[in-house]
């Protein structure tokens, strides 16, 4: 059993971990972004990524769990190529949110494979600051961060080899649009960590307008295939 807490309320997890108002998602999903002042000139950029990641979320939350389901399993089974590959000892994944790709069970088996390998869950510490990384092991207590994402109270810090980062949007050259807060972007710049980005096809735009802050996945997973990020 995992017991989540959240404001001091535990409640027990039985698939996603419970959301409440106070940790909803902004409703405006510019909120995070709107907070980085941007310039005159990258008002009209930000817009149209805005755009494209709330045109990724409504169709992916939009998509019948079962499709969702049989594209998980496909996407799972590309994960165990690539990670066979790349044969990190440290694996960071994020705790699944609004219908992203659930990497939890397939993480487990990967754990099982070798009793030296360790998961990671990314904890938010600071606003402006990088992600720290703490040692995740099935079972163990989890809290529920201000969006009512799951996360490790307490455990042992560790830099990962490679991360399993979510994919709203993206485009081939492995650029990406998250939630608009910047925390991966902040923390690739500081680690040498391969980055997975894993999602679905539906989120696939020809240009996400990267900002000159923000970082390629090397890798991209969906359920049409393994892509190396196209640079140039």
């Amino acid at each position: 059993m995992v017991v989540l807490w959240y404001v001091g309320e535990t409640v027990k997890y039985s698939g996603e971990p419970r959301q409440t108002n106070a940790g909803r998602i902004p409703d405006k999903l510019t909120e995070m972004d709107s907070q980085r002042k941007p310039i005159p000139d990258d008002l009209e950029a930000l817009a149209r990524r805005d755009a494209m990641r709330k045109r990724a979320l409504i169709a992916r939350e939009a998509a019948p769990p079962a499709r969702r389901a049989v594209w998980e399993a496909v996407i799972m089974g590309h994960l165990d190529s690539l990670i066979g590959k790349l044969a990190p000892r440290v694996l960071a994944f994020c705790w699944p949110f609004r219908a992203e790709a659930d990497c939890r069970e397939w993480v487990e088996r990967w754990l099982n494979g070798n009793a030296t390998r360790v998961a990671a869950l990314p904890v938010v510490v600071e606003r402006d600051a990088p992600l720290v990384f703490r040692r995740w092991k099935p079972g163990m207590e989890l809290a529920l961060d201000q969006y009512g994402i799951a996360f490790p109270v307490h455990g042992e810090e560790v830099a990962p080899d490679v991360a399993l980062v979510p994919l709203n949007a993206f485009d081939a050259r492995g650029y990406r649009l998250g939630y608009g807060g910047g925390y991966f972007d902040r923390t690739l710049a500081t680690m040498q960590t391969v980055a997975v980005g894993v999602g679905f096809e539906l989120g696939r735009e020809t240009d996400v307008l990267p900002q000159a802050h923000d970082h390629p996945m090397h890798w991209l997973v969906t359920e049409a295939g393994v892509f190396p990020a196209a640079r140039g």
